[in-house]
């Protein structure tokens, strides 16, 4: 599927990139990058990055979402992380969606399995679907890279050629993420159907339940104590 002239690329009232804050952030980013494919590289890591990934900051108020209030706030969850993802890429010139998926997390914790009733499935884990050289790919910029190092687990890159999805194995081959079903792909943050698929699941959310630092099930120690923590869709 080729995009139309100007489809995907829009600003709307969640990727919100006519707001001077991510227009400013988006050229920073990418000066002197020469192509779409290292515009969205640039772009991918530094929202990976300067975006503090907070499994606990789950909220039902839509100016929360706003790519605008992400960037300011500079930590959040895989959804709005995703948005301000695709609102960046938007106003770098490329066409992009965002995509939904459920996901089973194999390094959840205890904590954060019984604040989720017994499941270690997280719904509508948030993506971008970014089209470039004529192909749609997807890329997730949840996890921090610092994020990842401290619990062994490979930093997802994207670098504008294939795919970038969570990884199913950790740097010592145990099971970690697992796309169990995909939602599709939304030219705006479908946010009604998210938040009413989250309380099907979960029933409140619980936004303060853990260090926010903590997204992984820590690596054994010997003599050494690491917090609990989980991994949010």
């Amino acid at each position: 599927m080729t995009p139309a002239p100007g489809s995907h690329l829009e600003a709307t009232f969640f990727l919100d990139h006519d707001h001077a804050s991510v227009r400013d952030f988006t050229q920073h980013v990418i000066a002197g990058a020469s192509s779409p494919r290292e515009r969205a590289s640039l772009l991918f890591a530094a929202v990976r990055d300067q975006i503090w990934y907070d499994p606990y900051s789950v909220s039902e108020d839509p100016e929360h979402y706003r790519a605008s209030h992400v960037l300011q706030a500079g930590r959040a969850y895989c959804v709005p992380k995703a948005v301000l993802l695709a609102a960046v890429l938007r106003a770098a010139g490329i066409p992009t969606r965002l995509g939904f998926a459920d996901v089973r997390n194999h390094l959840q914790t205890d904590t954060l399995r019984a604040v989720m009733g017994g499941t270690d499935l997280f719904v509508y884990h948030g993506y971008c679907s970014v089209y470039i050289d004529g192909r749609w790919l997807k890329a997730t910029p949840a996890f921090n890279v610092e994020l990842c190092e401290r619990f062994g687990v490979p930093p997802v890159e994207f670098e504008g050629q294939s795919d970038a999805l969570m990884h199913a194995f950790t740097s010592d081959g145990t099971r970690h993420m697992e796309y169990v079903r995909d939602h599709g792909s939304f030219d705006d943050l479908p946010l009604g159907r998210i938040l009413s698929a989250l309380h099907q699941a979960y029933g409140p959310m619980v936004t303060a339940a853990a260090g926010p630092d903590d997204a992984f099930t820590p690596p054994a120690t010997t003599g050494e104590t690491t917090p609990e923590g989980s991994v949010d869709s």
